[in-house]
């Protein structure tokens, strides 16, 4: 009876898939590997590497001196679920050992000959986890993993870095009120010093933030409008939110360009000659 399982050659994709992975094989890693695992188990492999590792014996005896009882029971048998057998059981000891998931091959890339660079590449980790732990051997293979370090924080001091903001993220100077205010609105201008009250919305602006210098009017009003000023020393109390203190502009050279539609009759007041007209009436006053 024969103790391998019977299996065609493969064609096409599977063929190519094969040939690509036999080709990233390292002759050089599988002499340092027969090495190392003779050093370990103090058995000799034959010559064909694969063939030896094949029944799973030697496996198990590696992981066995590595981690000692991770297989109770090793299987002598030549028939093929025993073999099966100990290859399942190497490979769930080693996860259990420290290798990652990824880094593990199946049975069947053994078994079945189907990804011999998957197992060289097992093997390899299994070395590199093996000197982490601290089994060091004369054979020099795997990578020494990096040892994982927790660091925790004081949760007052990670949440008042919350509001610091870092130089790295860029700087403050020559800040501007750029984009603040969307097109055509109002900006109003706010000073502590003078004693005023401060602003119960974000629509004004406190002089720390900028500057009202050359300040103009333009665009604070619709076209057509009508624009009253209004000067605090001389007690005129502004009529609604649409008055324009002279702090925030000029009103040198004024005209009544804009104060009535066009069109619109215009009418002008004389004190010497008509009666007081109501205010209502939209009439120009003459001295």
């Amino acid at each position: 009876m024969s103790t391998q399982f019977s299996k065609g050659p493969t064609f096409g994709l599977s063929a190519d898939v094969r040939s690509k992975l036999a080709q990233k094989y390292d002759p050089q890693t599988e002499e340092a590997l027969r090495l190392w695992i003779h050093e370990v188990t103090g058995r000799a492999l034959p010559d064909n590497f694969m063939e030896g590792l094949k029944d799973g014996v030697i496996l198990c005896e590696l992981i066995n001196k590595l981690q000692p009882g991770s297989i109770p029971k090793i299987n002598h048998s030549t028939l093929n679920w025993h073999k099966l057998e100990n290859i399942t059981h190497f490979v769930r000891a080693i996860g259990e050992y420290g290798l990652k998931p990824h880094d593990i091959f199946e049975a069947n890339d053994l078994f079945e000959d189907m990804n011999h660079t998957q197992v060289q590449c097992t093997l390899v980790a299994l070395a590199g986890v093996a000197k982490t732990k601290g089994f060091y051997t004369k054979s020099d293979i795997g990578v020494k993993y990096a040892a994982k370090k927790q660091r925790k924080f004081n949760p007052d001091k990670m949440k008042a870095g919350d509001s610091i903001i870092s130089q790295q993220m860029g700087s403050n100077q020559f800040a501007s009120q750029k984009g603040m205010t969307s097109y055509g609105t109002r900006r109003h201008l706010f000073d502590p010093n003078i004693g005023m009250e401060k602003p119960a919305d974000r629509s004004t602006i406190n002089l720390q933030m900028g500057t009202n210098k050359c300040a103009s009017m333009a665009g604070m009003f619709a076209l057509g409008t009508a624009r009253q000023v209004t000067e605090k020393n001389v007690n005129l109390d502004p009529v609604d939110t649409t008055t324009v203190s002279l702090q925030m502009g000029t009103n040198k050279v004024p005209s009544q360009s804009g104060l009535t539609p066009m069109g619109g009759a215009r009418l002008v007041y004389d004190r010497k000659y008509c009666a007081k007209p109501n205010e209502q009436d939209g009439i120009d006053f003459v001295n």
